[in-house]
């Protein structure tokens, strides 16, 4: 395959501009091609490992959002009464992994990411269907409200539906339902001191985590039938969280309805037998949708943006880098899951005695359980981020 030049992206999220950004710096000429009316994501958070820092680090912007971002892992694991099981250190995390865990706000990444790329490169209210595939003869051609485009490389990031994806394998069984909702909320809460935890129930959790910018992030998660929804998510948060430790309550008690976002979640069950197929690769959670149990959704999309601006004439190898640690890490997320949203008492009570015991032996299971994940490193040096050690607090 010719080395591309012309590239659109499908999708304005964080993988689909990170992959625009990593191309655009590898001289191709990029289009990006976003559905919805602007590139504002949804009102939440956003946890970056040192594996996505490192990545964000070739395109230039590792030390920005380090400095933007609060440091994570400060915390631990809790029980709903607030009994400590696991305790973990933001420096401990910084040392085992070469760099700190952080945590911003979607809406900061994506702004680093859309200024790195030339004015005019994405188009919004842009729905796009892919016509052609292409192969190495032949460039793959897409639809958009002004027409059809060609182009030497379509890159899907399209989301956990993906429409590319269907097209490029129809018999796929594509995304299934993870069994679990979840509620995302990001509030000012004045005023309140907390150390960031992840709090595990009864097919119940609750995360509580500090923003450098003062606002709290907050999510939780549930076992719940799919497509289940109440009049009233905050109430609805009450009536499942409201008697749990500080500062559940606090966090609970200044939201508004308005500042609750729910959404059921989708996992990729079944791996694609590729991520590509022609000129067209698919990223992010088209290729490798998974809970977010792991919070390694984001980051993988990122990692696969800059594999693939390293593959960009080669997607097989593209593929070859990216779908058996994707695969991993998704199974992993889905082990994961299952065991902090267990509701079997008998299984909780082995499950939270086994994490107490572990974290008194050795390093923090919320660690441990990155090992493999956040010490990756990306296959080409920075473009322009110098990062001096485990960056800055």
């Amino acid at each position: 395959m010719a080395q591309p030049r012309r590239v659109i992206v499908i999708g304005g999220g964080i993988g689909g501009l990170a992959a625009a950004a990593a191309l655009h710096l590898r001289g191709s000429q990029v289009t990006v091609l976003e559905r919805s009316r602007s590139l504002a994501p949804v009102g939440a958070a956003i946890s970056l490992a040192p594996n996505a820092l490192r990545a964000l680090d070739v395109l230039g912007i590792g030390d920005e959002i380090r400095d933007l971002a609060a440091w994570s892992g400060d915390g631990g694991l809790r029980t709903p009464r607030g009994r400590w099981l696991s305790r973990s250190s933001a420096a401990a995390a910084a040392e085992r992994f070469g760099g700190p865990l952080v945590l911003l706000h979607r809406a900061t990444l994506v702004n680093s990411l859309a200024a790195l790329l030339p004015p005019g490169t994405v188009r919004t209210a842009a729905e796009t269907a892919l016509v052609d595939p292409g192969d190495a003869h032949r460039p793959a051609r897409v639809r958009t409200p002004d027409g059809e485009l060609e182009a030497d490389l379509v890159v899907a990031a399209d989301g956990i539906h993906s429409a590319v994806r269907r097209a490029l394998f129809p018999d796929h069984p594509g995304a299934a339902y993870s069994g679990f909702t979840t509620w995302r909320l990001v509030i000012p809460l004045p005023g309140t001191q907390f150390a960031s935890h992840e709090t595990w129930g009864r097919g119940r959790i609750w995360g509580t985590h500090p923003l450098k910018d003062g606002r709290v992030y907050a999510y939780a998660a549930a076992l719940a039938p799919a497509g289940e929804r109440a009049p009233d998510e905050r109430a609805e948060l009450v009536r499942r969280y409201g008697d749990w430790h500080d500062p559940i309550p606090a966090v609970l008690a200044a939201a508004r309805p308005e500042d609750v976002l729910r959404h059921d979640v989708h996992h990729i069950a079944e791996p694609l037998p590729a991520f590509h197929r022609g000129r067209v690769a698919l990223l992010g959670d088209a290729a490798h949708a998974m809970p977010p149990t792991l919070g390694q959704g984001g980051n993988q999309a990122i990692e696969d943006a800059v594999v693939l601006a390293h593959h960009h004439t080669d997607l097989a190898a593209y593929s070859a880098a990216r779908l058996p640690r994707t695969t991993a890490i998704a199974r992993q997320a889905v082990r994961i899951g299952r065991l902090n949203l267990t509701a079997n008492r008998g299984l909780m009570v082995v499950r939270d005695t086994a994490i107490a015991a572990l974290s008194l032996a050795g390093p923090a299971l919320f660690l441990r359980g990155f090992d493999g994940i956040a010490d990756w490193r990306p296959p080409l040096p920075p473009y322009a981020s110098v990062v001096s050690g485990a960056g800055k607090r």
